[in-house]
């Protein structure tokens, strides 16, 4: 499985229920890279998506504790292993978590790759990814030149678990 995210210097990923900042090519990266896959996410961040809609063109699994039915377009499960039993009906490479904090803290474990823009700035933040720089399971396995976006630099990493390296 895989993970997409966006963090800032402190590895924060969010303020008050809202992204922290909105690039587009992190998002245009974001639409290309998971158009016709499966992404996994919690309640609130499909209640931050626009009209708190399934994003189209994918697979939307829903992870809640309540029981509460989220409408067309979306699979809801209850917990972390209904999720991880529904994303192994796809093929691995094919689901991307998406958010947020918790949702990326339980699946980061079975995850083996994680695609993460790195914006060079922090943030006033609430909510946090866990920091791969400083976990001996990750390694840094690419990174793009760095970009901007006004005065905001940021790049494009990707970092593997280096149990799935060999």
């Amino acid at each position: 499985m895989n993970i997409m995210v966006a963090v800032d210097r402190n590895w924060a990923i969010g303020y008050k229920g809202s992204t922290l900042v909105a690039i587009p090519a992190d998002r245009k990266l974001f639409r290309e890279e998971t158009r016709g896959k499966v992404v996994v996410m919690g309640r609130k961040t499909l209640e931050s998506l626009p009209g708190g809609q399934p994003l189209p063109g994918r697979i939307n699994i829903v992870l809640s504790r309540s029981a509460d039915n989220f409408g067309k377009g979306i699979i809801v499960c209850k917990s972390l292993e209904e999720g991880l039993i529904e994303c192994a009906k796809y093929p691995t490479e094919d689901v991307y978590v998406i958010g947020g904090q918790e949702i990326y803290e339980a699946f980061l474990p079975y995850c083996s790759v994680a695609h993460v823009t790195w914006i060079d700035y922090t943030y006033q933040a609430d909510t946090y990814f866990p920091n791969l720089e400083t976990d001996p399971k990750w390694v840094l396995a690419a990174e793009s030149d760095e970009q901007t976006y006004f005065d905001l630099c940021y790049e494009f990493r990707m970092y593997c678990r280096k149990s799935a390296l060999k």
